[in-house]
């Protein structure tokens, strides 16, 4: 097989049973093209010389012992504890933190023969849209054309969405709180996966928003993701969260098309100032779904525009709780500079130990949460989030599927929001609303802008309803045929 690298993970995994490829041929592929990806900044840490190892043992299976993804290299985020290895959720507070047991989604895939070839950067704790909060420095988008001006994959799962765009793994594992996969898929050409809330287990993922944290694939295809997604998905004993509902056969209907399908196009997705290349591809969506025998119908979510102040109450608020444990007492970064009580030893660890916007968003979560702010603040974004949550209930009641825009622009320059919090949160104006009301979601490419970047659609399912979500992007998908890939030069 030519260029297997590039291939359908099914392909791939044809090409090894038959005896065409080698795992370990592939691992040490991966290996060369993750370092010629250096100056992109993707990888937090290399685990090459296990997964050399695991690879050797993939190889010496007999054919009826392999396993489901047997010898498929993956690359996780820096936010999944993998046992043994540094898991810094690229955070100076866990700079040189170890962890000491293995997250319930990574071991499921390992469980299914995955190999994890390295931990993928990201920006710290996952809070951020453009990965530019990362203790490691800025991930860099590989459709990054001038490096003078280089482009943000998106964030906070940027490195994972990045390695994908440029062909450094089979697929790749991020988070998704408020749009966190989604919009770096968006941003980066490839496809992004967020399932229903508590389809996957968050037990050793570093906890940012509890009540909205989840994890999902960044894959090449629909297709690959519905696999990556297979395997990723249990019940779990030691995540009170994680749903007892059955995931659907998502390969059964994936093919099946659109014919009869109601999607929804929420009216309140159509601000002001979206650029029009994005509205003419939202039109192209709509265009495709309908050629393809889908009815279109217009709908209505009117506590949308409550969504991101909502989120940014609720999100903070639920960090300031989970980010409380990091005082560098038990583990982690712990101040060098003298201090006279444990009070400020706290502080003087947290202070040098949280970057910026960790920071920020901490000092967000303990106003909210504050005496006297409370009721005001956090108990009334909960009511609001309610409200949102309903609105997707009565749409569900009318359609199969909701269309939007995944994100408002293109990939933008690292820096260029930096310093404008505000302007930054809005990139996740079209994912967050989901994300609140816990339901399946992905991001899937279907053009580029006028300035060569990659522009993302986005189908929202009803809860637990992933297959049919899947089966909704499989068509556009089939119909877009989009096959750009970014200007990796000789690499």
């Amino acid at each position: 097989m030519t260029n297997i690298m590039n291939a359908d993970i099914k392909n791939i995994i044809k090409a090894i049973a038959n005896k065409e490829y080698s795992v370990e041929e592939l691992v040490n592929d991966f290996i060369k093209k993750i370092d010629k990806l250096d100056k992109f900044n993707l990888v937090s840490e290399k685990l090459y010389d296990e997964a050399i190892l695991q690879a050797k043992k993939a190889d010496a299976k007999k054919k009826e012992d392999r396993l489901p993804l047997e010898g498929i290299p993956i690359a996780v985020k820096d936010i999944f504890c993998t046992e043994g290895n540094k898991t810094s959720a690229s955070s100076n507070i866990l700079k040189n933190f170890k962890a000491p047991y293995e997250s319930t989604v990574t071991q499921s895939l390992k469980n299914a023969g995955a190999i994890i070839i390295c931990k993928t950067n990201m920006d710290e704790f996952a809070m951020g849209s453009a990965s530019d909060t990362c203790n490691l420095g800025n991930v860099i988008n590989p459709w990054t054309k001038d490096f003078s001006k280089p482009l943000t994959p998106g964030g906070s799962s940027g490195g994972s969405a990045g390695i994908m765009a440029a062909s450094g793994a089979c697929f790749s594992l991020g988070t998704d709180t408020g749009g966190s996969i989604r919009q770096p898929a968006s941003f980066c050409g490839v496809v992004g996966i967020k399932p229903t809330y508590g389809r996957c287990s968050r037990f050793g993922i570093i906890a940012f928003a509890s009540s909205l944290d989840q994890a999902g694939p960044f894959t090449k295809n629909v297709e690959d993701g519905a696999l990556a997604l297979t395997h990723m998905v249990s019940y779990d004993k030691k995540d009170s969260t994680t749903s007892m509902e059955k995931m659907p056969e998502l390969f059964k209907n994936l093919k099946n098309g659109v014919r009869g399908l109601k999607i929804g196009i929420p009216k309140q997705y159509d601000i002001e100032g979206i650029p029009s290349e994005i509205k003419d591809l939202w039109n192209k969506g709509k265009k495709i779904l309908e050629k393809l025998g889908a009815e279109i119908i217009d709908i209505s979510l009117p506590h949308t525009k409550y969504a991101l102040p909502t989120y940014y109450i609720i999100a903070p608020a639920e960090a300031s709780a989970n980010l409380a444990r990091y005082d560098g007492v038990k583990y982690g970064y712990r101040s060098k500079n003298k201090f006279e009580d444990l009070n400020e030893m706290y502080c003087k660890t947290r202070g040098e130990g949280f970057g910026k916007e960790v920071k920020r968003r901490l000092l967000i979560g303990t106003y909210v949460l504050s005496s006297g702010y409370y009721d005001a603040y956090y108990l009334h974004a909960q009511k609001v989030r309610r409200r949102i949550i309903e609105d997707f209930d009565n749409a569900f009641n009318k359609i199969d599927l909701i269309l939007t825009p995944t994100a408002p622009s293109d990939a933008f320059m690292i820096g260029e929001k930096t310093e404008d919090p505000i302007s930054m949160y809005l990139n996740d104006i079209f994912t967050v609303p989901s994300s609140l009301a816990g339901l399946p979601a992905l991001s899937l490419p279907g053009a580029m802008s006028d300035n060569g970047r990659p522009l993302g659609l986005q189908l929202i399912g009803n809860t637990f309803c992933e297959d049919l979500l899947l089966r909704g992007a499989y068509a556009i998908e089939q119909e877009i045929c989009f096959k750009n890939e970014p200007p990796l030069g000789n690499l």
